[in-house]
């Protein structure tokens, strides 16, 4: 079978340096009018590093520098241009670009493909052209590209600098990521803003920051995957590279469906599709800006739990208790520690000190603030759990007094020091977040949030991405001839020649059929309509026929109230201590064939307890999925 595609796949990409690591940049369309992307654009690239042209036919001057009338008047290539004027004349500059020498365009305009038919044609026409020499474009419809590595600044705002690299097809989301970055001490290594994909995809891009060395995790907000098999691909090589890929994406709710398609013109997933895509690549999927800045601070300071028994450190009952809780509902368990590790570390503590899990150093704090490091050694070096929760005060015990302040930064460092030795992974909370003391937890690889809400569900999600592996992107076998017969009794047939088995059935059309199947099958039997879909909610579907009269009487009650094309009589299963699943397959045009399997009969569409894997799965995996629905099972 193959992926059903609205773009052409594009080959991999080995090298997008034009586009990132330029020598020489141009911007078409710069301006002194502040109200303008142009001006935006071009007062952001006199601040980078590359030789910067600015290009207005109609001005000597833009910013106090001098202008040229085109990227040819240049006189020299120019490997990145970017195009920042009206749609009209969008096809002419990418023309003049080309013409220069461009390696890579940047398209912001807006108005194309994202704008009906005239526009994609536009689109597509410039796209071809793009390619035939051998040139690529970002966007159109974009905010730019961004290289804090390379000195490139060639989008309409700044972003701190980082090693986190942003792939963002919403302008404005990438902006409200970078403020969340802040709050962490996180910046952007890269950021290119995807706008319509029509060249550059992506995947291409998770392929660049995979390699790159400056990229430490990748935040991708993306609302159309285009070819989704290889951006899975993409995203597992990079988090093979040690780059895990962080998306957030749309699609929960009509409303988001259609917003995504008239600001991008995107086509837009299905959650469930999403979510197998998410697991096949070891993508973290998250719901908002604010929750890929909490997961990304974790993945790029702290290791992996190794399982999800956890210790809660606290430095009073109140938050050792409530940081208990929210842990048990991210399904992290506080386990009750051995009478030995309870004695270790009451040695550390005051008498009043709680050691059983969750601790509560219960004053520890103040007599000897270096109690905290003393304790996560314990609890570093013990298999009884694999990852530490902390939560409280720390970092405020500095106001106390000059001593103590010092102290409390040479016990972060020693925190540190002591998960690095082992190898170990912790997560703290402190209502004291921007203190000197979390400071140094965060510069020493340590994520610190100010909530216990976001601390919990992030260690949550590590002991998840901790526990599972990535399931890969299936191969796709060679497509077989299609079938031009798509009825019931086809479809029996080729699923029994795969090995699923049914009760005996015929398939009737007059009564000598129907008594003539009575004879070779076994009561009690079911009566279907065939050709219909809903035939169970019309009458078209009768059970338990008890004998050949009853038979006949229910086959001539169809007739008159349906008249299908045909029935089927079949021997009725015994579905005593039975759950019946509803198991099946189809197309999504971006993923390609996905397996689903649900809980089925009447109460599919209602309880929706479904799940969903990238095709073909291997007998491992469906036996999983069958596992992971929430009904009873054996």
């Amino acid at each position: 079978m193959t992926t059903l595609l609205t773009t052409p796949i594009i080959p991999e990409v080995a090298d997008l340096g034009a586009l990132f690591t330029p020598r020489t940049v141009a911007v078409v369309g710069a301006s002194d009018d502040t109200r303008k992307y142009g001006n935006w654009i071009s007062v952001q690239a006199l601040e980078g590093k590359q030789p910067v042209h600015l290009v207005n036919p109609n001005r000597p001057t833009v910013l106090g520098r001098p202008t040229v009338p085109s990227v040819t008047a240049v006189g020299e290539p120019v490997d990145l241009v970017v195009v920042a004027v009206p749609a009209a004349g969008f096809e002419a500059a990418v023309d003049d670009a080309l013409a220069g020498g461009a390696r890579a365009i940047v398209g912001i305009s807006a108005g194309l493909g994202e704008a009906g038919a005239d526009g994609r044609r536009l689109q597509e026409r410039v796209v071809a052209k793009v390619r035939d020499a051998g040139a690529r474009l970002l966007g159109p419809n974009c905010l730019g590209v961004l290289d804090h590595t390379s000195g490139l600044r060639l989008a309409s705002n700044d972003f701190p600098v980082g090693d986190i690299g942003v792939i963002s097809q919403s302008g404005n989301m990438a902006l409200e990521l970078a403020t969340w970055l802040v709050d962490h001490d996180l910046g952007v290594s890269r950021f290119a803003s995807l706008g319509n994909q029509a060249d550059l995809t992506a995947a291409d891009l998770i392929e660049a920051y995979a390699v790159h060395d400056g990229t430490a995790a990748i935040a991708l907000y993306c609302e159309d995957f285009q070819d989704g098999r290889r951006l899975v691909s993409a995203a597992s090589r990079a988090a093979a590279a040690g780059k895990p890929v962080v998306l957030l994406t749309v699609g929960g709710t009509d409303a988001s469906v259609r917003n995504a398609r008239s600001h991008t013109g995107a086509m837009v997933s299905s959650g469930i599709v999403v979510g197998a895509a998410c697991r096949a690549a070891g993508m973290e999927q998250v719901s908002s800006p604010a929750e890929m800045a909490h997961l990304l601070q974790a993945l790029v300071r702290t290791r992996l739990p190794s399982g999800r028994r956890v210790a809660v450190l606290a430095d009073g009952g109140g938050h050792a208790s409530v940081a208990s809780d929210r842990a048990a509902s991210e399904w992290l368990e506080a386990v009750e520690f051995s009478a030995s590790l309870q004695d270790r570390i009451a040695a550390e503590l005051p008498p009043t000190a709680g050691v059983s899990n969750p601790i509560d150093v219960a004053g520890g704090g103040e007599q000897d603030i270096h109690c905290f490091a003393r304790v996560l050694e314990h609890l570093q070096t013990t298999d009884e759990v694999g990852a530490t929760l902390m939560s409280g005060y720390f970092g405020g015990y500095g106001g106390y007094g000059d001593a103590l302040a010092e102290a409390e930064v040479e016990t972060a460092e020693e925190m540190a020091e002591v998960v690095a030795r082992h190898s170990g992974s912790l997560v703290v909370q402190t209502m004291n977040h921007r203190s000197a003391a979390a400071d140094r937890l965060r510069t020493a690889g340590i994520p610190v949030y100010r909530g216990i809400d976001e601390a919990s569900w992030v260690l949550g999600r590590l002991a998840a991405r901790g526990a599972r592996g990535a399931d890969g992107v299936p191969a796709l076998p060679d497509p077989e001839a299609p079938l031009a017969d798509t009825g019931y009794f086809v479809a029996r047939h080729l699923l029994e020649e795969g090995g699923v088995p049914f009760p005996g059935a015929v398939e009737v059309c007059d009564e000598a059929e129907l008594r003539a199947a009575g004879a070779k099958l076994a009561f009690p039997v079911v009566l279907k309509a065939l050709g219909d879909e809903h035939k169970s909610d019309r009458g078209g579907v009768v059970l338990g026929i008890p004998d050949e009269e009853a038979l006949v009487a229910a086959y001539r009650d169809i007739v008159d109230l349906l008249a299908p094309p045909s029935c089927s009589v079949e021997e009725m299963a015994d579905l005593s201590g039975v759950v019946e699943l509803l198991v099946g397959v189809r197309r999504d045009p971006r993923f390609g064939p996905v397996v689903l399997v649900g809980l089925g009969g009447v109460y599919a569409e209602v309880l929706r307890d479904v799940a969903c894997a990238l095709g073909p799965v291997t007998r491992d995996q469906a036996k999983e999925l069958l596992l992971s629905l929430r009904a009873p099972h054996s």
